[in-house]
């Protein structure tokens, strides 16, 4: 099907600043038409379901298909749940069973949000797609590639998340909000009257409403406990303690270890193999080093030699300048110049050259 310039298909979650966006772009004179994505099911993720805020929930659909039919555009929604169970959903599952912290949002930006949304927009015709991120996308002629571009001066910056987008991802996609505090995302919405200005964010992932990790994982694995039953609390190789199943624990965790101690204790490691829980204290917390796979650049096709980059290694995090090289077999070895606090597995980890996103990657490992 032939693809139209001015034709947009909007994801919309049902909040403030996808709503925002399908009323901008319509507003500017595209012919926009919004998606709402249904990743999962109730019966299949357990929980509070009658408690749910969440992006993806029903009060969302419903709240995204009022504003449509506010502006007079269509609104579809789309079940991708068996998709998003075998994507998200079970690769969550399985990093967690693992002894990682998996970060889920940013594999469903990659595989869900883009990789399904433009097939769909490939479908309706229309040439682009937009969300309500806070980033912005800017073309390099001289590169010939799409850099995507964090805002320093906003705190909602959404960057991190969206590190593993590819070039086919960004040239199709539209960030209406690029530029906008999330103050101005609200006064734009009570502007456009669509009664949702105060609602507020929801920071849960999506299929997990309650926020209660140990239950969803209780639930998907029915053996849970024979995987992941009580062991050994280890500090510096001595039992300490016994933890209630290595899948409730973190790096950086401090409450819940059931130690008493002269000092704080934080969870350094956690040990699938063995069953075993890693404890320290916070200046057992810092590493200089890491390696990191599932790699993936984006200003440039890949990294030739050693370079010195600013990387966040968590959401909320300023990021410090690092070494970064790749290793022989393709993996990411990040030296830090300044110890950084609680490295995590699983988590990502995202390198920036002033304001351009360079790439990023998965932490697999921490080296001291």
């Amino acid at each position: 099907m032939k693809l139209h310039p001015k034709r947009v298909l909007v994801g919309m979650s049902g909040g403030i600043d996808s709503s925002v966006a399908a009323c901008l772009l319509h507003e500017q004179g595209y012919e926009v038409i919004g998606i709402t994505i249904k990743t999962y099911r109730y019966e299949d993720i357990g929980g509070n379901v009658g408690n749910d805020s969440t992006c993806c929930s029903l009060d969302g659909i419903n709240d995204a298909r009022r504003v449509c039919n506010a502006l007079g555009i269509p609104h579809y929604v789309v079940d991708w749940s068996d998709t998003f169970k075998e994507e998200i959903i079970d690769y969550f599952v399985e990093d967690y069973l693992a002894g990682n912290t998996p970060n889920p949002c940013v594999k469903c930006n990659r595989t869900i949000k883009w990789g399904e949304m433009i097939k769909k927009a490939n479908a309706l015709g229309a040439q682009w797609i937009a969300t309500g991120h806070y980033a912005e996308i800017s073309y390099n002629k001289s590169t010939e590639r799409y850099h995507l571009k964090r805002d320093i001066n906003n705190r909602k910056d959404q960057t991190y998340a969206l590190w593993g987008l590819k070039q086919e991802h960004l040239s199709r996609t539209m960030f209406p909000l690029t530029g906008f505090t999330k103050e101005q995302s609200r006064a734009e919405a009570e502007r456009f009257t669509l009664g949702i200005e105060k609602k507020p964010e929801s920071y849960e992932i999506c299929f997990i409403p309650d926020n209660d990790y140990k239950r969803f994982m209780h639930d998907m694995v029915p053996n849970l406990d024979e995987i992941s039953g009580s062991g050994p609390i280890l500090m510096h190789g001595k039992e300490i303690g016994q933890h209630t199943g290595y899948h409730g624990y973190t790096v950086g965790q401090r409450k819940g270890l059931g130690i008493s101690y002269p000092e704080p204790l934080y969870v350094l490691n956690v040990l699938a193999d063995t069953n075993t829980v890693e404890v320290g204290t916070d200046a057992d917390l810092l590493s200089t080093e890491l390696i990191a796979g599932n790699i993936n650049f984006m200003s440039f096709p890949s990294l030739d030699k050693p370079e010195l980059f600013i990387v966040k290694i968590r959401y909320k995090d300023d990021g410090a300048l690092a070494m970064c090289s790749l290793d022989e077999d393709g993996k990411l070895h990040v030296v830090f110049q300044e110890p950084r606090r609680a490295i995590t597995p699983g988590q990502s980890i995202v390198l920036y050259h002033d304001n351009d996103v360079v790439g990023g990657g998965i932490i697999e490992r921490i080296n001291s």
